[in-house]
């Protein structure tokens, strides 16, 4: 078969594919930068560097690094990840003054109201029992200052290619945080939509990602009102 054959499986078809979601995957990242630090902006935590930071169910670090090339301070960052494997790469690809800590979400081993920022980025919608669900939002409440903020990134609606993936509505934000007050707005754009308009024609996939209606995560700030 030829380079420039179109079969199914042909290199030509995974090559495009391919360059497909990675200009998605950079469009959707560049809208979810600014959202962001619009967020941390309009709630008065910018610049970044006087924040104390932690990330819950952290990955590989991505989050964490991102943060930090917003402002944050390295030294003033830390993630907590269950999985030993990506515990043991976020500290490889995150700077060395990073602290990630391989423990459970649901009980760590910082001291209570130690940060000022607490984040978790769709690590809700990836468990399933709402017991879990339950401790980790409390453990997150235990975490931040009075007067901090939960940084909120987490999927609205059912995927139907991943079973794994279980979304959160407003209203089960709310009961899983209850007497907090809430910025909660739509962000983001569905992969499928972004992989077909953001490398032909952007202009488009930009209109379509700044409607919210359209959407595919919710974004925003959980702040206590008393901890």
């Amino acid at each position: 078969m030829s380079w420039i054959s179109a079969g199914a499986g042909s290199p030509f078809r995974v090559q495009t594919a391919s360059r497909g979601r990675d200009q998605a995957e950079d469009f959707l990242g560049r809208i979810r930068e600014r959202r962001v630090v619009s967020l941390l902006q309009r709630h008065g935590f910018m610049p970044l560097s006087s924040q104390r930071i932690l990330d819950v169910g952290c990955g590989t670090g991505k989050w964490l690094r991102e943060l930090i090339s917003w402002g944050a301070d390295p030294a003033k960052t830390c993630g907590v990840e269950l999985l030993p494997a990506l515990a043991a790469r976020a500290r490889r690809l995150c700077p060395p003054a990073v602290t990630v800590e391989c423990c459970n979400a649901v009980k760590t081993n910082f001291p209570s109201r130690s940060f000022d920022i607490v984040v978790q980025a769709t690590v809700f919608s990836g468990v399933l029992e709402h017991g879990t669900r339950q401790a980790i939002a409390a453990e997150m409440l235990r975490l931040v200052r009075p007067g901090g903020m939960i940084l909120w990134y987490d999927v609205i609606g059912e995927n139907r290619w991943n079973s794994s993936v279980h979304p959160l509505r407003k209203a089960d934000i709310r009961r899983l945080f209850p007497g907090c007050l809430y910025d909660l707005r739509r962000s983001g754009l569905s992969s499928a939509i972004a992989e077909l308009l953001a490398g032909r024609v952007p202009r488009a996939a930009a209109l379509l990602a700044s409607l919210p209606p359209l959407g595919s995560h919710y974004l925003g700030a959980i702040r206590p009102t008393c901890t």
